[in-house]
């Protein structure tokens, strides 16, 4: 299996265009970003911007392909829409990492694209705000990726394992890779909701223990529905995200928040409404959960 040359990335937000700088700075890869239509113009013409530094990027179509590594950044309404875009760049040995939120994306790619070599992934720790164009990203966190469970040598997560190093972007593959995603899950539950509802950076979230119990609250229903489904998500994984918290730019902002500010739609049927689905699949309440639901529609609305 040869090594990764070609890398290309799929949805030029924060995250895509942060992971697109890396790539580009190393002088190791070729990389490119897939778009169509307007925004692959804008591409074309301004670049990515990422801490003050302009990238210019090649821009392809659904006509090029295949990559050796795939990265899906995308808002979680924009998959459907994007996957013969997604499918375009793919062959027998794509490796594909989707950064999306959710427990869902990597199933909804394999399926859509089926020869892919999709893994799961998460980014943790990583704070880029995007701005009138403009990325700013004081910690670039990690990328913890892999297959459902790692054991041994695995020559596809070896090799893009490899490609990170090259990139300079931190990542760790753990043996339980579900519990991993689950975990972030249940993160982006607690900070990702409670940040769009307070309108708070992460600064307030490092000082005020009243923030912070909301989020544990709403973390809490995470735990208690992944047990009922079998993952070994327990009451000790809640100690694992205040390390997490405090290495963020006070002034930093969860994706929610960014696109409550913006007047976007957010991903809280994500969030609070899998949590929600979950808990009538399994006859689990999850009130604080539905509450969120509730007030984050209420906003999108108004």
């Amino acid at each position: 299996m040869h090594s990764i040359e070609k890398v290309v990335i799929v949805g030029a937000g924060a995250l895509g265009a942060f992971y697109a700088s890396r790539f580009i700075s190393s002088g190791k890869f070729s990389v490119a970003v897939a778009a169509e239509g307007h925004r692959a113009e804008t591409l074309r013409r301004e670049g990515v911007q990422v801490n003050g530094e302009r990238f210019r990027v090649d821009v392809v179509t659904p006509c090029r392909g295949p990559a050796d590594l795939v990265i899906v950044a995308l808002k979680d309404d924009q998959l459907a829409d994007a996957m013969p875009l997604i499918r375009s760049q793919i062959g027998p040995e794509t490796a594909v990492l989707s950064v999306m939120n959710g427990l869902a994306s990597e199933e909804e790619i394999a399926t859509g694209c089926s020869n892919s070599q999709t893994l799961y992934c998460v980014a943790v720790g990583i704070d880029a705000v995007r701005d009138k164009g403009q990325v700013t990203v004081t910690n670039a966190g990690r990328l913890i990726f892999g297959r459902a469970h790692n054991e041994g040598e695995d020559p596809l997560v070896g090799k893009v394992q490899n490609a990170l190093d090259d990139a300079d972007l931190p990542w760790e593959t753990p043996t339980d890779m579900l519990r991993m995603l689950w975990w972030k899950f249940m993160v982006n539950v607690g900070i990702n909701q409670a940040s769009a509802i307070l309108r708070a950076p992460y600064g307030v979230f490092q000082q005020s223990a009243s923030a912070r119990a909301v989020v544990d609250t709403l973390m809490q229903e995470v735990i208690t529905l992944a047990q009922a489904k079998g993952i070994n998500l327990t009451e000790e994984d809640l100690l694992a995200w205040p390390p997490v918290l405090n290495s963020l730019s006070p002034i930093g902002k969860t994706s929610m928040l960014q696109d409550v500010e913006a007047g976007r739609r957010t991903e809280v049927d994500m969030f609070a409404g899998e949590v929600v689905r979950l808990g009538e699949k399994y006859g689990i309440p999850v009130p604080v959960n539905q509450m969120m639901l509730n007030l984050l529609h209420a906003l999108e609305g108004r």
